[in-house]
This record gives structure tokens, sequence and C-alpha cells, in this order.
């Protein structure tokens, strides 16, 4: 597939991008190559890099609405693990389609899944073009045999893997307090094995690090540090309750930290501590956290949201600027999920956005990002290209209304 996108603006100069397969090939001006689909964005578009969602519960989706104004603890025990005791893996294939349906309509072309029914969510990414990093999830109440069935998973796939460039397994621990630490130990050898990220809950309140300390004497990042178990593979999603110590460890083990300003706020689970972690230089990117708890899966929101949070906690204007915290749904995220993209450059892989900008909420056009981070929200996206193939044109997604029908009946059952 090739296709070539004219006048299309990169940031202030209007220039032309050549895709040729999943790569982006040539960028300039007046470029006359042949392709299969033309774009002529006529000066009224600009391309973006797709964003990436680095921690999110695509299928739960279907709860959306279902629980709300609830602590953590009470929300996960009482409302959602005894509905998803009810999912199907059917339920999960069109959760995950219609949230996908969503994550498009909102740029985003790459997901870091947490989730059950691992092919069935494989089968709906495909389906609909996106970019995955399905975690393949230990929790220890669920029945015995996770961790046999996570290696016929990594063993039936594995040829699959190699040929496609749109999935990829992390392995998935749920958090310390739901993981021993023998299986948290086989989840560390198990990723090295196959050289795959390891996704995981970590500090997202404080009674879990209330909870650790009186089990093990240590704080949640101490007690991952004294079994083995963290390394430059490790993407922690929340990291909300840190201590100095555990922060220094964090930055020594070159781990990744996911930001969920939303889903943090809304279950009161507290505040990113932004300002010792960019003192310490540990990369961030940026998450929506699962629809039932956010309830969104719009990062442009998460951008605009996580920002202010940051600015009023510290007092400080200054603290987070509007540029940092797009590169946490961008650039940053592609380093931490090993995705070669983020960023609109010759030889990185075709995750392309368009942004109209002739929505009324982007003008007048002083600094592009800006007006994406504190202004836009997700319907400023016209166009998403991931992998080099046209997922949305002009708004519109194929099926869209078919896997709005389908996700309908199985919300019936829930």
């Amino acid at each position: 597939m090739r296709i070539l996108i004219k006048n299309i603006f990169l940031g202030k100069e209007k220039k032309d991008i050549f895709i040729l397969g999943n790569k982006i090939r040539k960028i300039g001006k007046n470029l006359n190559l042949k392709a299969d689909e033309k774009i002529d964005a006529k000066g009224e578009k600009a391309a973006l890099p797709g964003l990436i969602n680095s921690h999110t519960h695509s299928a739960m989706i279907l709860f959306r609405g279902i629980a709300e104004d609830l602590p953590l603890e009470k929300w996960l025990k009482e409302k959602i693990w005894p509905l998803e005791q009810k999912l199907t893996e059917d339920d999960v294939y069109w959760g995950t389609k219609l949230a996908l349906i969503e994550m498009i309509k909102m740029g985003i072309t790459s997901f870091n899944e947490m989730y059950w029914f691992e092919t069935a969510q494989i089968e709906a990414a495909r389906e609909m073009g996106m970019r995955a990093k399905i975690g393949l999830v230990l929790l220890d109440f669920l029945p015995t045999g996770q961790k046999k069935h996570i290696e016929e998973i990594l063993s039936k796939y594995s040829r699959f893997l190699k040929k496609d460039s749109l999935i990829s397994f992390s392995i998935a621990p749920h958090a310390i307090y739901t993981v021993s630490r023998e299986n948290l130990i086989w989840a560390k050898k198990i990723a090295k094995k196959h050289n795959l990220i390891l996704h995981m809950h970590l500090s997202e309140t404080e009674k879990e690090v209330k909870e650790c300390k009186k089990k093990y004497k240590l704080r949640p990042v101490e007690y991952l540090e004294k079994i083995g178990f963290l390394d430059k593979n490790c993407i922690f999603a929340h990291s909300i309750w840190l201590s100095e110590k555990e922060i220094q460890i964090l930055k020594k083990r070159n781990c990744n930290l996911v930001y969920n300003p939303c889903s943090n706020a809304k279950l009161c689970s507290g505040i990113f501590p932004w300002k010792k972690i960019k003192k310490e230089k540990i990369r961030v990117s940026l998450g929506t956290d699962g629809p039932a708890s956010n309830n969104s899966l719009d990062l442009f929101s998460e951008m605009k949201f996580g920002a202010l949070l940051q600015k009023i906690s510290f007092g400080d204007p200054t603290i987070i600027s509007a540029k940092e915290v797009f590169q946490m749904a961008t650039k940053n995220a592609a380093k931490a999920l090993k995705i070669n993209g983020g960023e609109i450059k010759e030889g990185k892989l075709a995750d392309i956005i368009l942004i109209d900008l002739n929505k009324i909420h982007l003008f007048p056009h002083h600094d592009l990002i800006s007006n994406l981070v504190y202004s836009a929200g997700g319907n400023c996206v016209s166009d998403v290209i991931c992998d080099g193939k046209i997922l949305m044109r002009d708004g519109k997604i194929k099926e869209e209304e078919k896997i709005k029908r389908e996700a309908k009946k199985r919300i019936k059952l829930i």
C-alpha cells in the first residue's frame, strides 16, 4: 500500500508525506510519487504521530457507567470483579472492538492492554487494524494453570507474531497484592526469556502501600527490588504513592511509569508525583486506564486534565508544559513500549493522525500543541492511519454501526 498525503502541516510548514508499506518513506515538498491512495489536506489539516494509550482495559467499556462514585477497593471487589465473572470471550471480543472505535476516533493508534481472553483481544485489534500490546494477565485468585496457559499462548503465537507488526505481548501480573512473590518471579523470568515488557499496576492507593509495609516491612518498589523484579522492561501504571527512595530505585532500574490522571482522580487514588519524577528524568507515558473507571478513552482530555492537575497541585503553572504532556502520549510511550513510532520521521512506522484545523476550538493557530492539549478534545481528529493503512477517513470507520449493535447485545446480558 502506498499513500501520499499532500499539503499537510508538519509543524508550521506545509509538506508531503509518502508512506510505503507500513513505514514513512519520504517527507518533502511537492512530492510527485505514484500512490494507491492520495489525501490532499489542502493546507487545512496538520499531521501528528498517532497517540499511544499506555495503560487500558479496553473491554471494560461494557461496564461504563455501571459502578460510579466509589473508592477503588469497593469499586473492584463489590462491582467490577463480580461483573467480570459473567464475561465470555465473545463479550470481550465485541467490547474490545467497541473501545477501539472510540480510540481511533480519539487519534489513538496503539494501546497497551491488560484484560482477559487474549485471543479475543488479538482478533479484535487485528480486524480494527490497531497496534496492540496484549497483556497476558497473572492473578493468584484465578483458576490454576495460568502459567501453563501463558506459555501455551506464547508458543501458539510465536510464529505469527514474528510476521505481525501490529500485535505483540507483555506479561501482566496485576499487582503485588494479587500476585504472589513466587508468581512475580516467574513472570519476570518468562518476560526475560521472551524479551517481553512487564506491565503491572503499582502503588495505586495509599492502602496498597500500608498493607505492603505491614506484610513485608517494605514499600512496594522496595519489595519488587528485593525480589529482583525491576528492570528497563517494566512499565508501571499509576505509581502514585512513591517515596524518594522508591523513585531513586525506579531511576536506577530504568523503569517506565504511566500517568493515569482522570481515573486516579475519579477513584480518589491520589495524584501522580510528577515533580519528583521529572527531576529524576524517569520516562513517563500517558494512559486512560479502563473506560469503566475513567470513563473516557480520550487521550487529549487526559493530557489537559493531567497538566492542570499538576499545576494546581504544586501551585506552579510552569511545572509541566503542553509539549511535555503531549510527548507522554507519543514519543515517551513509543520508547516505553518498544514501538518504532511516536514521531513523524522517515523510517518510522506510518502511524499518523490528521487534525482538522478548521475546528473552531483550534482557532487561532498560534500554537498547535497548546491548542490540542488545552482546548481540542478528540473530536479534532479527521483521519487515522496505522501501520500504513487508513482506519478512519473524514471521521468515518467501517462497520462502526455493526459493532455498536453487537456490543448492545452483550451489554443487555451483563
